[in-house]
């Protein structure tokens, strides 16, 4: 059975740059002028065809069921999340704090552990920097992270939740486990963030769909307590697509709507250098999945490797250009530990790209 799949692989500042022959990618700020089409046969790419905007159009009639609605979903556009009373826009990149509660984070080493009063303060800063969502989390997921107990998760970020809540912040809550999303929940938390894409616990998923909340699902190969385990791909960017397209599906089967449905690539889960850089590399091709996308480069090992082993704390130089990076792909949603820097990059990259929107070449009559 062959797969197909619509990379774009060439992008405009504006669409004028390309006299309106672009798509605008997910109703955002990025424009794609150029196309592969990737067919795929036993796990192995056997085509590729290239394809301007016009070509495509002129072509579509004659292409593959799954081609044709990887084009429209490169184009569906995304209503906000309506997270509280806070609203989430998806047609820009919006920022995501992290705030862990744990005593083994492999970037914060415990910083907030047991002390609500320092990790409310945190809270209360990335959202005056311009977060616009608090994600909380009680278990580390690093690789070789000791398994967490459900009463202690629940002990670590349910009054760190209350105290957010407190502050009207749009919250989400990092776990796996169902009665931790229940509690979030009730304590004001709005989004759930399951790194096992709601397979750790065979109850997530309809938890999830009764309660109507907006859910992220991310890749991780591993189905138990190792989520980084049986880390093997044939082609790790479109074994990614293939494993987040069906958890979508499963999602959408259990009653979750699809406008609630996030996605995540997994950076750092269960991929090495190599595979990080590809996926990082082909990040636009996940909006042919049709789903707002979310990406957590910040810290990761990955930018230790290519920097001489810089520890966790001295990586933000690296997690900046992931996260423009990602800002350059259309990714709607970039979950970060350094909000002040990350939303003056955002920023700035916003400017650039409003003023090239604005730029036109007047030619000669």
């Amino acid at each position: 059975m062959s797969r197909h799949y619509l990379q774009p692989i060439a992008f405009a500042s504006s669409p004028q740059a390309e006299e309106g022959e672009t798509l605008r990618l997910a109703g955002g700020m990025v424009h794609a002028s150029r196309f592969a089409l990737l067919r795929r046969e036993a796990g192995r790419v056997v085509s590729r065809e290239r394809y301007s905007v016009p070509e495509l159009r002129a072509a579509l009639p004659a292409l593959p069921d799954d081609a044709r609605r990887q084009w429209d979903n490169l184009q569906r556009s995304h209503a906000p999340l309506q997270l509280g009373t806070r609203t989430l826009r998806l047609d820009q990149p919006q920022v995501m704090g992290i705030l862990n509660v744990t005593p083994d984070s492999f970037s914060d080493g415990g910083e907030f552990l047991d002390r609500p009063d320092v990790a409310s303060a945190h809270a209360a800063a990335m959202l005056e920097a311009g977060a616009a969502i608090v994600d909380i989390g009680g278990e580390s997921t690093r690789p070789n992270a000791p398994a967490v107990w459900e009463g202690d998760e629940l002990n670590r970020v349910i009054p760190i939740v209350e105290r957010v809540a407190a502050m009207g912040a749009a919250i989400s809550i990092d776990t796996r486990r169902p009665a931790v999303m229940e509690a979030a929940i009730a304590a004001g938390a709005h989004l759930f963030n399951d790194v096992s894409a709601l397979r750790h616990d065979p109850r997530s998923l309809g938890f999830a769909a009764a309660s109507g909340v907006p859910v992220v699902l991310m890749h991780a190969p591993g189905e138990g307590e190792d989520l980084h385990a049986n880390a093997a791909y044939a082609d790790v960017v479109l074994d990614v697509f293939d494993w987040l397209a069906e958890r979508r599906d499963a999602a959408i089967a259990a009653g979750i709507a699809r406008e609630k449905i996030v996605l995540d690539p997994g950076i750092g889960f269960g991929k090495s250098l190599a595979d990080n850089l590809a996926l990082l590399n082909a990040l636009p091709l996940f909006h042919a999945l049709g789903q707002p996308l979310l990406v957590g480069a910040s810290r990761k090992r990955l930018i230790g490797a290519l920097s001489g082993e810089a520890p966790a704390n001295q990586r933000l130089g690296g997690s900046i250009a992931l996260a423009m990076k990602a800002m350059d792909a259309g990714v709607q949603v970039l979950r970060v530990h350094d909000v002040p820097e990350t939303v003056q990059a955002l920023r700035v990259w916003r400017g650039l790209r409003d003023a090239a929107l604005t730029d036109f070449v007047h030619l000669p009559a």
